[in-house]
C-alpha cells in the first residue's frame, strides 16, 4: 500500500459535505481526526488555522492540501474532504477548491511530511486522479483511487 493510502481510513474520507468556508473545513477535519484518532479537534484547527495564515494551501485546478506538525502528534494523520460546494480556498489560479486533502504530521517528522506532500502535489496534478476523486460514489471508491495512485 502506498503511503497516502495508508493515512486514509474510510472514516477519514467525507464526501458531499455541507461546508462553505475554509474554517467549516478546519473545524470538521478536527472532529474527524478527534473522534478515529483522539487528537484534540481545536488543536487540528488552530494548526490549520495558522498554517492557513502564512500562505494558502489551495494548489490551483480544485485542490487544497491544508497541512501541518503538530506538537505532541505521534504519527502522521490524513483526511479527504469533498464538499458539496467549491469553497474559495485562495488558489493560485483564483479556483474554488473541491478536493481537500488534510495532512497532520508530528513536529519532528519534516523530512516524512514533505515526501507526503510532494507524492500528494503529484497526484493532485494528474487530470484523471483528479477526475476520478470527484466521480467517486463513497469513500471506498476515494481510498480505492489513492490506493491505486503509483507513487
Amino acid at each position: 500500500m502506498n503511503p497516502i493510502a495508508s493515512l486514509l481510513p474510510e472514516d477519514h474520507i467525507l464526501l458531499a459535505l455541507d461546508a462553505i468556508s475554509k474554517k467549516r473545513i478546519f473545524e470538521v477535519a478536527g472532529q474527524c481526526l478527534e473522534a478515529s484518532c483522539g487528537i484534540d479537534h481545536t488543536l487540528v484547527f488552530d494548526n490549520l488555522l495558522a498554517r492557513e495564515k502564512l500562505g494558502s494551501t489551495g494548489l490551483g485546478q480544485g485542490v487544497a492540501i491544508p497541512h501541518g506538525r503538530v506538537k505532541g502528534l505521534k504519527e502522521t494523520l490524513g483526511a479527504f474532504i469533498r464538499p458539496q460546494q467549491p469553497i474559495d480556498f485562495d488558489a493560485p489560479d483564483g479556483h474554488p477548491v473541491q478536493l481537500i486533502f488534510v495532512l497532520l504530521a508530528p513536529e519532528q517528522a519534516t523530512e516524512e511530511s514533505l515526501q507526503i506532500l510532494a507524492a500528494l502535489a503529484a497526484c493532485f496534478a494528474e487530470r484523471d486522479f483528479r477526475e476520478k476523486l470527484l466521480a467517486a460514489p463513497d469513500a471506498a471508491s476515494v481510498r480505492g483511487i489513492f490506493a491505486a495512485a503509483n507513487v
